[in-house]
C-alpha cells in the first residue's frame, strides 16, 4: 500500500503514541523510569513525560539546540541517519549498537524506533521485522545482515528518516521542553544545556544534581546561577572520568560553558561552534555557511562510551 507524505507522517504519529502509552505503563507498573547506561550508571534521573503549554523556543532557537546535539552525536549538521556506532556502554560493559541521526542504543529505545518502522512500510521493514523482539534480548553487535540493513535504511529510506525525526522528537526531546518548563527554565541556551543531557545521559543525573548547591527557578533559584552550576560538575565529572571515551566527550559542556560565559542565553550570537562546527540553524540543515565561518571538524566522540543511554 502507498501512502503520500503526510498519511505517512499520520501512521507514524499513531504508532509511536501507542509505543510510548505501552512504554509509559510498562515503566509505572517497573516505578521506575530509567534508560541503559554503562556499568556503574544505574541511578535515578530526573525525567518527564511530553511536553505542553506554551513553546519554549522559537523555530532557529529549537533548529540549534537539534543541529548543535546532531554535530555532537555525528559530526554533522544534519544528522547521520544511517550511522552505526559500536561502543562497550551495554549492561555490564559488553558492546552494543548505536543508531540513528542521534544515536539511540541496542539495549536501550533500538527496538522502539524499528518497530515503528517496521510498521511504517519502508524499503527495507520487511526485512529489519524479524528482528524487532530480538533487539535487546539476543546480541546482535556483530550481526552483519542487521547493521547493514539499519546503515542501508538510514541513508536510503526517508520513511526511516522519518521515523527517526518523530522518535527523537518524542523520546528526548519533549521531555526536555516538559523539564524545562516545569522546573521554571525559560532560556533556549538552558533548553540546550537540558537536551544534551537527556541525550548524553538519559536524562538529568541525580547524583550530579547533589554537588551544586543552586536550586531550580520554581523553588526560588536563579535559572543562569543554576545552569551554570550544572554545566560545570558536569564538565568536572566528563572531563575527569575512567573512561578515555567519555573523558573525550566533555568538549561538550566545554562549548556549552563557552556559551554561558559569553551570556548567548537566546541563542542569537552566532555560528554556534559544536566541536569546531559552526551551526547556524537554518531550516536548509545541508546549506553550507560562508566559506569564512568554515572549520575542520574535530569529532571525537559521538555519543561516547554511554552517549545515548536511551
Amino acid at each position: 500500500m502507498k501512502t503520500d507524505a503526510s498519511q505517512t507522517v499520520q501512521l507514524l504519529q499513531s504508532i509511536l503514541n501507542v509505543a510510548l502509552s505501552l512504554q509509559s505503563a510498562i515503566d509505572e507498573l517497573k516505578g521506575t523510569n530509567t534508560k541503559s547506561r554503562p556499568d556503574g550508571m544505574d541511578i535515578e534521573l530526573e525525567h518527564a513525560p511530553r511536553a505542553r503549554g506554551e513553546p519554549l523556543l522559537n523555530d532557529q532557537q529549537r533548529r540549534i539546540c537539534e543541529q548543535v546535539i546532531n554535530v555532537f552525536e555525528t559530526g554533522t549538521i544534519a544528522g547521520k541517519y544511517g550511522s552505526i556506532s559500536i561502543y562497550n556502554d551495554g549492561p555490564n560493559g559488553i558492546r552494543q549498537v548505536t543508531y540513528g541521526r542521534s544515536q539511540t542504543t541496542e539495549y536501550g529505545n533500538l527496538r522502539e524506533l524499528v518497530s515503528m518502522y517496521a510498521s511504517a512500510g519502508g524499503r527495507y521493514s520487511e526485512q529489519l521485522r524479524p528482528y524487532v523482539d530480538k533487539i535487546g534480548r539476543v546480541a546482535l553487535v556483530d550481526n552483519q545482515e542487521f547493521k547493514s540493513l539499519l546503515k542501508s535504511a538510514g541513508n536510503e529510506d526517508q520513511v526511516m528518516r522519518d521515523c527517526q525525526d518523530l522518535f527523537f522528537d518524542r523520546r528526548y526531546f519533549q521531555p526536555t521542553l516538559r523539564w524545562a518548563a516545569d522546573n521554571g527554565f525559560r532560556h533556549a541556551l538552558s533548553v540546550l544545556v537540558i537536551y544534551d543531557s537527556f541525550i548524553h545521559s538519559g536524562g538529568i543525573l541525580g547524583f550530579l544534581r547533589e554537588r551544586f548547591s543552586e536550586h531550580p527557578p520554581t523553588q526560588g533559584g536563579r535559572e543562569e546561577t543554576w545552569i551554570l552550576q550544572y554545566v560545570q560538575v558536569r564538565h568536572n565529572w566528563l572531563s575527569s572520568h575512567s573512561s578515555p571515551a567519555v573523558r573525550a566527550s566533555s568538549y561538550r559542556t566545554r562549548d556549552l560553558l563557552r556559551e554561558i560565559d559569553s551570556t548567548n542565553w537566546d541563542l542569537s550570537a552566532l555560528p554556534f561552534k559544536a566541536n569546531g562546527t559552526p551551526v547556524y540553524g537554518r531550516p536548509a540543515e545541508r546549506e553550507a555557511p560562508p566559506a569564512s565561518d568554515i572549520q575542520p571538524l574535530v569529532h571525537v566522540v559521538g555519543g561516547g562510551e554511554y552517549g545515548d543511554a536511551a
